[in-house]
């Protein structure tokens, strides 16, 4: 009798497992994606979910998880994040990526990532009317204290850093379920 209610319970179980992840997975289907990295990126997935899946961001990946921003990035949110691709992070001079994640850096790794983060979720058009409302130029608070001015030029939107340096929004809106990444060729550097 006990192994037959075992049995039921069991067959229960995995039945109602295999309804929650087909529901999850035809959600997911019907999502509206972009491709980053090669991988379709899921507005129900928050930021380091997709960020996991991306090919050209595993440079990025390694250097969050080694500033400990990871449970940051998966929390409730909402951020906007511009996320420099593994080619940006080799414009960077050779040793520093490799310098940065190493545990007596992680301070000033974290900063530089948080740099990258503004808090709330501004898609590409919410900035492109704060540009037009600047006369061309938006001053952006970032998470970690500093600055970014946006602005564009011939309908692509850049981003520019304490430094001068900027970057420009390869893809832009890639929705999370956390907030709003946008793809840049360049890594941006706060004042130091």
């Amino acid at each position: 009798m006990k192994s037959k209610i075992f049995f039921n319970t069991l067959l229960l179980s995995l039945l109602m497992l295999i309804f929650f992840s087909g529901v999850s997975q035809e959600k997911m289907m019907n999502e509206k994606t972009k491709m980053v990295g090669g991988a379709k990126m899921y507005p129900s997935k928050n930021i380091v979910e997709n960020a996991v899946n991306s090919k050209d961001h595993t440079t990025l990946v390694a250097a969050v998880k080694a500033a400990d921003l990871v449970e940051v990035l998966m929390s409730e949110g909402p951020f906007t994040v511009f996320a420099p691709t593994n080619a940006a992070f080799d414009k960077l001079p050779e040793g520093t990526v490799t310098e940065l994640v190493k545990k007596e850096n992680q301070a000033k790794l974290q900063t530089i990532l948080k740099y990258h983060v503004v808090a709330g979720k501004w898609n590409a058009n919410a900035i492109t009317k704060l540009i037009k409302k600047g006369d061309g130029k938006a001053k952006i608070k970032t998470v970690s204290g500093g600055t970014l001015v946006a602005w564009t030029k011939e309908g692509q939107v850049y981003v520019t850093d304490e430094n001068g340096n900027s970057a420009k929004v390869t893809i832009a809106d890639v929705n999370q379920s956390n907030g709003v990444i946008h793809v840049i060729n360049t890594v941006l550097l706060p004042k130091s």
